[in-house]
């Protein structure tokens, strides 16, 4: 594919842009079906209401890049890299997220409905009003995310870190908890869902 700056309401499909670098370009309810972004750069790229629908990303570097409002369908992320991104209001549906590696980045109101992201490194993104229903965060490390206002319904948070996240609007009791590590904060907010009245005793 030949380098492009903006592109609108185009759609590709079947393509080969294996190792492609798309840093800086702009897609703008573009449709990419089966196309394949294996080792692809995309580098300060800018999706918005973009669909992917069975698109290879494996080892793909997605760097300071965001995807607004998109939605990726059956999509392969193996070893991808996400650093810096900007992924508020995209879906992922049924795509594999093992292993990713993932540096920040705000992820707000992002659907992650039933993925996997077992053992997951997820330390300070940004995931506030994200749905995470059925999702598989076991053994993920979320220390320092914002969850605030999160749909936890059903995940399993079996062996999770969320030392140091931000849990307001967060119902803990939907979620599957198990051997999660949580901090004073955390641990007062789960025993005042069930119930509890906290007290201070004034040292």
């Amino acid at each position: 594919m030949s380098t492009v700056r903006s592109e609108e309401d185009r759609t590709w499909t079947d393509e080969d842009w294996y190792g492609e670098d798309l840093s800086g370009t702009r897609f703008v309810r573009c449709t990419f079906r089966r196309v394949d972004l294996t080792e692809a750069l995309m580098r300060g790229t800018h999706f918005e209401e973009c669909t992917f629908d069975g698109c290879r990303l494996n080892v793909a570097t997605l760097e300071s890049a965001a995807l607004v409002l998109c939605t990726l369908r059956g999509c392969n992320l193996f070893d991808a890299t996400l650093s810096g991104c900007k992924l508020v209001g995209s879906t992922f549906a049924e795509c594999t997220l093992r292993p990713v590696t993932v540096v920040g980045g705000q992820w707000r109101g992002v659907s992650l409905r039933g993925a996997d992201l077992a053992r997951a490194d997820l330390s300070g993104v940004d995931l506030r009003e994200a749905d995470l229903t059925g999702a598989d965060l076991s053994g993920a490390t979320l220390r320092g995310t914002a969850l605030d206002g999160a749909e936890l319904r059903g995940t399993r948070l079996t062996g999770a870190d969320l030392t140091g996240a931000s849990l307001d609007r967060v119902d803990l009791r939907a979620a599957h908890l198990e051997r999660t590590r949580l901090d004073l904060a955390g641990a007062v907010l789960l025993a005042e869902l069930h119930g509890a009245v906290v007290e201070t005793t004034p040292l």
